[in-house]
């Protein structure tokens, strides 16, 4: 089996996770911060372990600001539901996952919010479009960080300090794809509200996500509920990150995924991004050799992600992935890809494409493999 599916899900993790969460189950499976014995009290300083973690990997101002999420819909929806009012307007791509984008359609139909959507020029969403689009009524800037269909990258540092120039709104930066594999610095990019998901490029497990807020952003809790602390308040305590984490925490998924970001740290977030391109290249090298197939991704060996989109002339993409599977053990992703407004620009709505898209765990010999099986497809 050759998994070309990781933008899906990354897969295989490190050893190393399945590793920490087996024996954190096992050994330390307390309910975190509920109780005041020794295996609550472990379970409740590894999630903030985490949380610490994850503030200095992204660069967050406080560790209190990063809340624990299911996934990156969970934290996108406490976001969008906690800040849109009547009568806001919301600047956004057509390279949004609908994880972003049937939130902010709800909102536009419950709360007669406005959408804005803006299609890049070439690879980049211009900054200029997006600053002339501006007004008294824009409350966020939402962009999607990496594509999932072709891997172009945004510029979020140019776009993050012309959102901060136009104060009365916030910049939203969708990192499900790119966080792990793109530095992110949340101060330098003057990102108020940073969205994550565990289990893709961080290399943590399904079930895992978060939401890092600036000290600019003040959001109503989107749950309530037990949080094992100020049990004596009749409402959901005030403080970060209590009052948006409401429940039991996921600890092993949580544990996990600190262990997915000390890979990275060990292995090098730049040598990760560069092992995935120079396999994205020889990809590439034999695609563009073949006829009657269509490419699209990020151009130049540095540019994008490992993520590489085709079409084939004469083969619907859902019939390419079968064979794929059935015939090959290649293991990629048809269709739409959760992402309609970008294959509408694209111009492949509404079959969609064939995404093939890579780890730093995938080879050399599994690349030339799926060379081959394309050709034989074809």
């Amino acid at each position: 089996m050759i998994y070309l599916d990781n933008a899906a899900t990354s897969f295989p993790k490190p050893e190393r996770v399945y590793n920490k969460m087996d024996e954190f189950y096992r050994k330390y499976g307390a309910n975190p911060g509920r109780s005041g014995h020794k295996m609550a009290m472990t379970a409740s300083q590894a999630i903030e372990n985490v949380r610490i973690e994850l503030a200095g990997f992204f660069h967050s101002p406080d560790p209190e600001h990063v809340i624990f999420t299911s996934n990156a819909t969970d934290a996108l929806n406490m976001a969008i539901s906690g800040l849109l009012r009547p009568g806001d307007e919301v600047v956004t791509t057509v390279l949004d996952h609908n994880s972003l984008s049937r939130p902010l359609n709800l909102m536009a139909k419950e709360r007669g919010i406005r959408i804005i959507r803006v299609a890049p020029r070439g690879e980049q969403i211009d900054p200029d479009e997006i600053r002339g689009l501006l007004t008294r009524k824009t409350k966020i800037v939402s962009l999607t960080h990496a594509s999932n269909i072709t891997g172009w990258i945004q510029d979020i540092s140019l776009i993050g300090k012309i959102v901060r120039e136009h104060s009365g709104a916030y910049f939203l930066l969708d990192a499900a794809q790119s966080a792990g594999i793109i530095p992110i610095n949340m101060r330098e990019s003057l990102i108020d509200i940073l969205v994550i998901t565990g289990h893709k490029a961080l290399f943590g497990p399904m079930g895992t996500g978060g939401l890092i807020l600036s000290e600019r952003v003040d959001l109503p809790p989107f749950k309530v509920g037990g949080t094992g602390y100020d049990s004596e308040n009749e409402s959901q305590p005030d403080e970060l990150p209590y009052r948006l984490e409401a429940g039991t925490e996921n600890l092993p998924g949580i544990v996990g995924l600190g262990e997915g970001i000390e890979f990275i740290i060990e292995r090098g977030i730049d040598n990760i991004r560069a092992e995935e391109n120079r396999l994205k290249n020889i990809l590439l090298d034999g695609l563009h050799s073949m006829d009657k197939i269509n490419i699209y991704t990020s151009s130049g060996f540095t540019a994008g992600l490992g993520i590489i989109s085709i079409t084939f002339d004469n083969i619907p993409p859902s019939d390419a992935a079968m064979i794929l599977d059935g015939e090959f053990g290649i293991e990629v992703r048809p269709g739409l890809q959760c992402a309609p407004y970008m294959h509408k620009h694209l111009g492949t709505f509404p079959e969609g494409t064939v995404r093939l898209s890579l780890s730093c765990f995938n080879t050399d010999r599994e690349m030339e493999q799926t060379i081959e099986a394309v050709k034989q497809l074809i």
